[in-house]
């Protein structure tokens, strides 16, 4: 498994043992043990090993989450604040390696973002960081939206676009109301959205999709009321995880660049 981290605390890390609770702990067990500890101030291990106890657990839903774990095929980069100026870049950079280090490889891959900062009282609040930090995002990326998916926020066929590539974002975060969705810290995991495309083209897409949300309900005891499949609503309704109408826009201002100017014009 590949890992990378960056981060620049103001003190140095504490050591915390992160281990797995017993086999018998169920999955809303097992966060809250790692909520409770304090992976803020911990070593960057920890906070990846944190991640990795959420996912490979038994009853987490996800599959293809599963498989990125299983196969060591993520890269887990653990910044210190979501919401720093210099935080954009240096997740701009990370993603446009990752991109260029998996092309042409086939499976699952994730490049994941774990924020030790801020906290996130409720899903609101999360939420607004999320989106805060795409809008800084995009206005650093100097790169064409990623072809084969629009970039229009409010379009069915959205999908974010960093460096060129184009990505499924799913937000993690401790107050969030569905059990798969509550990391200890703040997360991003950027999901390249060709992958989702190679399974359709496989015949493979739509069993796993039933299978992940038939174990989401199992898990949480109701369907997930924002799960929508590409091009029937705007994806960027499921990024953060909270519920919404239909008829919500999301905070993202995208400008289209000198080369999307062009193609116009073509």
């Amino acid at each position: 498994m590949y890992r990378e981290a960056h981060h620049a605390a103001s003190s140095p890390p504490q050591e915390v043992r992160t281990e797995a609770p017993p086999e018998e702990h169920g999955l809303e067990t097992t966060l809250d043990t790692l909520h409770a500890m304090d992976l803020q101030h911990a070593p960057e291990q920890d906070v990846v090993r944190a991640m990795e106890l959420m996912v490979t657990h038994a009853e987490f839903p996800c599959l293809g989450a599963k498989s990125v774990f299983r196969r060591g095929s993520v890269v887990h980069a653990v910044l210190d604040d979501m919401d720093a100026p210099d935080t954009p870049q240096v997740l701009l950079e990370r993603l446009t390696r990752f991109a260029h280090d998996i092309d042409g490889e086939d499976g699952f891959h994730s490049f994941i973002a774990t924020f030790r900062r801020p906290e996130h009282d409720d899903e609101a609040a999360f939420e607004a960081s999320l989106f805060a930090l795409l809008q800084r995002l995009h206005d650093a990326d100097a790169e064409t939206w990623a072809p084969g998916v629009e970039a229009d926020p409010n379009d069915p066929h959205f999908a974010f676009s960093a460096g060129g590539t184009a990505y499924f974002i799913v937000g993690l975060h401790p107050a969030a109301s569905r059990v798969a969705r509550r990391a200890a810290l703040a997360t991003l995991v950027f999901n390249p959205h060709d992958q989702f495309e190679q399974l359709r083209a496989d015949g493979r897409f739509d069993g796993m999709r039933a299978t992940i949300r038939r174990r989401d309900e199992h898990l949480q005891g109701s369907v997930n009321p924002m799960v929508a499949d590409h091009g029937e609503s705007s994806e960027a309704l499921q990024y953060s995880g909270r519920e919404h109408d239909l008829d919500w826009e999301p905070p993202l201002e995208v400008h289209p660049t000198p080369s999307l100017h062009e193609e116009d014009r073509r």
